[in-house]
């Protein structure tokens, strides 16, 4: 499977690649976060994992339990480190620390390099019984609520190292070492894959997409972040201009995510009345449909208003589709303003370029060649695991990534 990957970066980074694994054969390494499926991190897990195996290296990979109440707490915590407002359950410390004791008994932590990813399994770190842990951070902290920081930090500040998606993540006060890698697609995945065009047309049709109408398409959990009010409404405006304008905001749901019912059922209110707007609840690995549909959209949109990375940006970029993707986070990582996509800051923004992608299939055609590019050379999951594996090398004492201080997008 791994010598697949030659054709799209090269022989000589997978030499790389295949390098730096030897010298990590002789450890035991365990990732852990907070749920199997729905989201970047659970998709990158179950693309990166096997293929770490197949270098030879001996991955684990556990999921945290929890009830209800620790993830509303969880979620409570994302949110006030992504918005620096804080709306916390009662007894939110209390709750957490309860379910990483519980956790912590029921987890193998006795790996050599242990690497957690986000706050959910943050606290594990107070049961460290041995090895190198490195936390792995996805989401926005660069303007956190501070009393929910302050918690996190302390915790923080008992791992080996931490990373971050892009540099304006990045904490000026943390002592430990920082190391910024931005995530990445499988381009070898089901969602990633070229397919058949009559495969997707298949698909958008039994999900009633009429095939004569343009498509914008947004991929996203219903979550407040990602705007999902703020997309219908720029479809709305767009469509004064394009009157046939469809769009399918396509999500599915996520067990650490207890906020989900309530963003759809707003979501649902706002499209009320309008039959081209197409809300999609799908369930978790519908990879062969979010492909179709990102591939048989005419404009893709990420209108986050905050975002740790947006895989589903650099996946339709993958496809060769403009995006016009929410000025936050990641996103400008991937977006380079007019050259792969689009960057908007209102929805008004957002309404204008969906309007001049349609008017100009030209001007789609270069950035869409541009896009993928883009991808190619920073974010497929190759450079992923090979930073990652630099950054492992790095705690055990192995060798310091002197590229991995200054990394510089191609």
């Amino acid at each position: 499977m791994i010598e697949k990957y030659t054709e799209i970066i090269g022989e000589d980074e997978l030499d790389g690649i295949i390098k730096i694994a030897e010298r990590l054969k002789d450890f035991s390494i365990l990732h852990v976060n907070s749920t199997r499926a729905g989201g970047g991190v659970a998709e990158i897990l179950n693309r990166m994992v096997p293929l770490m195996r197949e270098l030879g290296l001996n991955v684990d990979w556990k999921v945290i339990r929890g009830e209800n109440d620790f993830f509303k707490v969880t979620k409570s915590f994302h949110n006030s480190l992504q918005n620096g407002v804080g709306n916390l359950p009662d007894n939110a410390f209390e709750t957490y620390n309860k379910w990483q004791e519980i956790n912590a008994n029921e987890l193998p932590l006795d790996y050599d390099i242990i690497m957690i990813h986000d706050p959910q399994p943050l606290g594990l770190i107070n049961f460290k019984k041995k090895g190198k842990w490195i936390w792995r951070c996805h989401i926005d902290i660069s303007n956190p609520y501070q009393p929910v920081w302050n918690f996190l930090k302390e915790k923080i500040e008992k791992y080996n190292a931490m990373i971050v998606s892009t540099p304006i993540f990045a904490r000026d006060d943390v002592e430990i070492p920082q190391f910024i890698i931005p995530p990445s697609i499988d381009p070898l995945s089901i969602k990633n894959i070229k397919l058949p065009d009559i495969t997707v047309k298949r698909v958008l049709y039994k999900y009633g997409i009429d095939l004569k109408k343009p498509l914008l398409v947004q991929i996203s959990r219903f979550d407040y972040a990602k705007d999902p009010v703020g997309v219908i409404k720029a479809y709305k405006l767009a469509k004064k201009h394009i009157p046939n304008l469809q769009l399918a905001y396509v999500g599915s749901p996520a067990t650490d995510d207890p906020e989900g019912q309530e963003v759809y059922d707003k979501t649902v209110k706002e499209a009320e009345g309008d039959k081209d707007i197409h809300l999609l609840m799908l369930p978790p690995y519908s990879d062969l449909e979010i492909n179709a549909f990102q591939t048989g959209a005419s404009v893709v949109m990420q209108k986050s208003l905050k975002e740790g990375f947006g895989l589903t940006v650099s996946e339709a970029m993958w496809k060769k589709k403009v995006v016009i993707g929410g000025r936050t986070g990641g996103i400008p990582l991937q977006i380079i303003h007019g050259i792969t996509g689009f960057l908007v800051d209102n929805i008004d923004g957002a309404a204008h370029y969906i309007i001049h992608s349609l008017k100009n299939p030209d001007l789609v055609e270069k950035i869409g060649e541009n896009a993928r590019e883009h991808v190619r050379n920073n974010f497929l999951i190759t450079r992923h695991m090979r930073e990652y594996m630099s950054v492992m090398l790095y705690v055990t004492g192995r060798t310091i990534p002197e590229s991995l201080k200054n990394p510089v997008l191609q």
